[in-house]
């Protein structure tokens, strides 16, 4: 079982429009409405690999209620902490080119009772995870320490963490040695507070960040491809893609693959670029089913190509 900790959910809309114009009525030639928040996301695409998985989330108000039920609907098995405040309400524009557009809200205020129940509830729950996949951004209320905390109540219950943040709530984690961090590469390059313009220069990063305490860094470099560097090594995975249609919870699906295939090692990295690839081929947020994955079109190389220079390069 994966168990993943989502801290600032979502019911998220996503629009699909033919481009974006300031000031216009622009007509959505179509729309899903999905739960959302980076743990939620590893959820549903571990729930749609037939793999069991529980989420921890606070909800509260009608948004709340609503992403219980599309979970439950997945077949996911949701841990609700209930809260005062209303889950947030995020909206996607999805351009025909590819391009996507966010709205994210701030989301609610959590109660020091609230925070404390939510710890409570992951605890509940360890017992019977293989992986912890503690996600995304943190609601007002929980301050950066939250999720080392977390990564320390964990390794106390002998459970394995994973762990997608970003800023001082990464760098405060690290001290804690969580068994994966997924950074992408604004993140990577936040993390270590310098410009990345090459694959070499994502995994030096990589490795700068196992120095701070993370046993393993799985780094997705958007097109690029993706690195895993731990204490035996680095590889570099990539994809062919014959076409984006969004990005929305790739990296997430990543983690997912990367999880259900054990969490270590090349095949793992393979899984998670194969996960990735897949996701940014479908509509708004939808998780790969294993019918989408294709494995034939992934490689993983011991070979990192440092000279590489980044498609997207992170200034």
């Amino acid at each position: 079982m994966i168990l993943t900790v989502t801290p600032n959910p979502s019911l998220d809309r996503t629009y699909e429009v033919p481009s974006l114009d300031r000031g216009e009525v622009i007509r959505a030639t179509g729309e899903r409405m999905d739960p959302g928040g980076k743990g939620v996301n590893v959820s549903r695409a571990v729930a749609a690999a037939g793999r069991r998985t529980v989420a921890v989330l606070p909800l509260g108000g009608a948004p709340g209620a609503l992403v219980a039920d599309l979970l439950d609907a997945q077949g996911i098995e949701v841990a609700p902490v209930p809260v005062a405040g209303a889950t947030r309400s995020n909206i996607a524009l999805a351009e025909s080119d590819g391009v996507l557009t966010k709205i994210n809200a701030p989301g609610p205020e959590l109660s020091a009772e609230e925070q404390e129940l939510l710890l409570e509830t992951v605890r509940a729950h360890s017992r019977d995870a293989d992986w912890i996949a503690c996600c995304g951004s943190l609601p007002r209320g929980l301050a950066p320490e939250w999720y080392a905390r977390v990564v320390a109540r964990a390794h106390a219950g002998g459970a394995r963490i994973a762990l997608d943040a970003s800023g001082r709530a990464l760098l405060e984690a690290l001290r804690e040695r969580p068994d994966v961090v997924k950074p992408n590469a604004e993140e990577l390059a936040e993390a270590v507070g310098r410009p990345l313009s090459t694959v070499g220069d994502a995994l030096k990063a990589a490795e700068e960040l196992r120095e701070m305490g993370a046993r393993a860094v799985l780094a997705s470099l958007g097109a690029d491809g993706q690195l895993l560097v731990d204490g035996a090594g680095a590889w570099f995975g990539s994809a062919r893609v014959d076409a984006v249609r969004s990005n929305v919870g790739a990296g997430d699906s990543s983690l997912a693959g990367f999880l259900i295939a054990g969490g270590s090692g090349p095949e793992a990295l393979a899984s998670a670029v194969a996960h990735g690839a897949a996701a940014v081929q479908l509509p708004g947020s939808v998780m790969p089913s294993p019918g989408d994955l294709d494995l034939s079109a992934v490689t993983v190389t011991a070979e990192v190509p440092m000279d590489r220079a980044l498609k997207e390069p992170v200034p």
